[in-house]
This record gives C-alpha cells, sequence and structure tokens, in this order.
C-alpha cells in the first residue's frame, strides 16, 4: 500500500548528438515559460533522432517535427525538433517509425536535414519536454555537448 506513492525515476537518454541548454534559453515562449511541460533543450549536431526513452511512440506530427513516447512508468516524454518547424510541412523530415510503435532507448524515429532547416531560417533548437499530470523534478542536468545515447537528465516523479 505504501508503494503507492513511491517516487519514480527515469533516466533520459539525448535523442541526438548535440548541446544541451536550459529549456528557460528557448527562443519560444511555449517552452521557456514550461507551458507544454518542464524540460530541456539540445541544439543538434546530427540528423538522426532517436527514442530517448522506451515506451510506446504514441504520435508523430503529421508534419514529422516532433514525436512524443510515452513510458511504462506513464511519463510523456516529447521532442520538439526547432521551432516553427510545423511551418515547413514535413519538408527536411523523414519518418523513420510508426506511430503506435513499442521503442527502446536508441531507435531511430525521425530523420531531419539540419542545414536544409536552418536554409529555411528556422531555428534548430530542439526542446525535449516531460508532462506528467502530477509534479516532477529534474536532476543531474547541466549544459554540455553529448553524444546520442549518453544520459542527459534524470526525471522524478509520483
Amino acid at each position: 500500500m505504501f508503494g503507492l506513492f513511491k517516487a519514480k525515476k527515469q533516466v533520459i537518454q539525448s535523442p541526438t548528438d548535440g548541446q544541451l541548454v536550459e529549456l528557460e534559453s528557448v527562443p519560444d515562449e511555449v517552452f521557456s515559460t514550461k507551458l507544454a511541460g518542464d524540460g530541456l533543450a539540445i541544439i543538434p549536431m546530427s540528423n538522426t533522432f532517436v527514442a530517448p526513452v522506451s515506451g510506446t511512440l504514441t504520435k508523430i506530427f503529421s508534419t514529422n517535427h516532433a514525436f512524443s513516447i510515452q513510458t511504462n512508468s506513464g511519463l510523456e516524454v516529447l521532442v520538439h525538433i526547432g521551432l516553427d518547424t510545423v511551418n515547413l510541412n514535413g519538408e527536411g523530415f523523414k519518418r523513420l517509425a510508426t506511430e503506435g510503435d513499442r521503442v527502446s532507448v536508441g531507435d531511430p524515429i525521425i530523420s531531419a536535414d539540419i542545414e536544409f532547416i536552418e536554409s529555411k531560417g528556422k531555428d534548430i533548437i530542439t526542446p525535449i519536454v516531460f508532462n506528467y499530470e502530477k509534479e516532477l523534478t529534474l536532476s543531474n542536468f547541466n549544459e554540455r555537448t553529448v553524444r546520442e545515447g549518453e544520459s542527459i537528465v534524470e526525471v522524478t516523479f509520483k
């Protein structure tokens, strides 16, 4: 009975090679003010975006610019590739997985042509936000350069 309220921990892996930055530094108020959820961001240095957690691929947006994965413990992780990239209508993005798939950390989800996206005047900063109906906290995060699959933050939630 006491275990019902025990905090859960989820280690999040980097979905791509890049530079980690604070979510507050994202030049989009929806993300920087955490309206979309708490999290962090990465400035990608690679064109492949992989699953940062294992779970069910619950959503790939029709324009392939964002995806979300629900973990078995109930945490939802959204990876939003670039800012205002929905306006590219899918151009520069290629889907590598299917909505509803069970995915493991490191499974390729989206390929994005970062140079093309930048050439269209879009910021490539990629928010990674966590949605959970109750409070959550982030730990073991610091701004640094990371490789795909490297641990980037630990999320604790009840």
